[in-house]
């Protein structure tokens, strides 16, 4: 069977505490009320509007500044960023902040609760919100914001925001206008957001190797703003802009750019020129999640069978034969000797990871740790599958 990195169902039992998913779920029938009002074209501008705004709270402040701390601000628009993002009904600044860096420590690995490589698309694109887990925050890793008490205060109180902006839209446009432009609006934007987590670590490229599946995503960038670039971001999280390059697209930092001329934001810290390039030395973590990403995407029973076809009828059978008859790593030290992976079958380790990671100082490190999880797995599988019955049938 195939090792390249699929979406797979969740990897341990979650429970899902339904009470909370009541209230999200009422929110989605709501939408379906627009067949019951008449809705007129300021609904609909509502809509978009409300949608753009929100996301810039989430992206500009949840993201950015709460979790990232990628720029500087008052205390009072400091406050009305997380108002901003409290008014998306995606819980309170201060929890999404914590749970956020808590997924950059963990990002792709049994820990990062909303990892779609891990746990599958619907537990990391919504269902994680509402599991045990998910509903806990480590507050012990947000400390530099929870000492500002209207914070904590709005943190507590997150449903507050959505619903005095619900009374508002409604006092303005009536019924139409809060189906159309707070509801539907308030459902869009739960997805946009969401889709970072569930597609922007399966669909599209990886110019860095951070360690983790983490992709850039034109479409997901136009969609949220900018967030998009995500495998810029896990390459460099405390930059403010996400897109690296003038035509990466970032809406979000255009307007904090703005904003910065009149000083309501100032310090916006922007990726150095070797972070960009790529020549930033890697990490011992990063190079081994880069490496074991890397091997994950061959077969290893492809491999397997193709060395056994390969030594056919030749000495080198046999010699594996002898060394899997004392032990596993006599196989795996004697594929090393043979260098295995210069095989044509598998000659484009590098190709692959030169596809995979366009913008690192040198493959060399990741391809040779690549080099050693291939054989070391194909020793296993050798074993496993018994070489000698299955070189006797070759």
């Amino acid at each position: 069977m195939s090792r390249e990195t699929e979406i797979s169902g969740p990897s341990h039992e979650e429970d899902i505490i339904h009470p909370r998913v009541l209230p999200f779920i009422m929110v989605h029938l709501a939408c379906f009320a627009i067949f019951w009002v008449d809705v007129q074209p300021i609904d609909w501008i509502i809509c978009g509007a409300l949608y753009v705004i929100r996301m810039f709270g989430i992206t500009a402040g949840y993201h950015r500044y709460f979790s990232h701390r990628s720029y500087k601000t008052s205390r009072g628009f400091q406050f009305f960023l997380a108002f901003l993002g409290q008014t998306s009904a995606q819980r309170g600044a201060l929890w999404w902040a914590a749970k956020h860096r808590e997924h950059h420590k963990h990002s792709d690995t049994e820990q990062d609760i909303h990892s779609p490589v891990k746990h599958g698309f619907w537990f990391s694109h919504v269902l994680w919100i509402f599991s045990k887990r998910g509903q806990t925050a480590d507050y012990g890793i947000i400390k530099d914001f929870q000492k500002y008490p209207e914070l904590v205060w709005l943190n507590k109180w997150d449903r507050l925001p959505p619903f005095l902006l619900g009374v508002l839209v409604w006092a303005i446009a009536g019924w139409s206008g809060l189906i159309v432009g707070f509801f539907v609006s308030t459902v869009i934007l739960f997805h946009g957001t969401f889709t970072i987590n569930s597609l922007s670590h399966v669909f599209g490229k990886q110019q860095y190797a951070t360690g983790d599946n983490s992709r850039n995503n034109l479409f997901l960038a136009i969609i949220t703003l900018g967030e998009g670039w995500h495998n810029n971001h896990h390459h460099f999280p405390s930059a403010t802009p996400q897109g690296f390059h003038w035509w990466q697209i970032d809406v979000t930092y255009y307007i904090l750019k703005i904003l910065s001329f009149f000083r309501i934001v100032w310090d916006l810290r922007l990726p150095p020129a070797h972070v960009v390039e790529g020549k930033r030395k890697l990490s011992l973590s990063t190079i081994e999640n880069a490496a074991q990403q890397l091997a994950a995407s061959f077969s290893i029973e492809h491999i397997g069978k193709t060395v056994l076809k390969t030594w056919a009828h030749t000495p080198k059978l046999e010699e594996l034969r002898n060394r899997a008859r004392i032990s596993q790593s006599e196989v795996e030290e004697f594929l090393k000797e043979m260098k295995i992976l210069e095989s044509p079958a598998i000659a484009n380790l590098k190709h692959r990871a030169q596809k995979m990671f366009a913008h690192i100082p040198s493959l060399n490190p990741i391809v040779e740790r690549a080099n050693q999880i291939l054989v070391q797995a194909v020793s296993v599988w050798l074993v496993q599958n018994d070489v000698h019955e299955i070189g006797a049938a070759v």
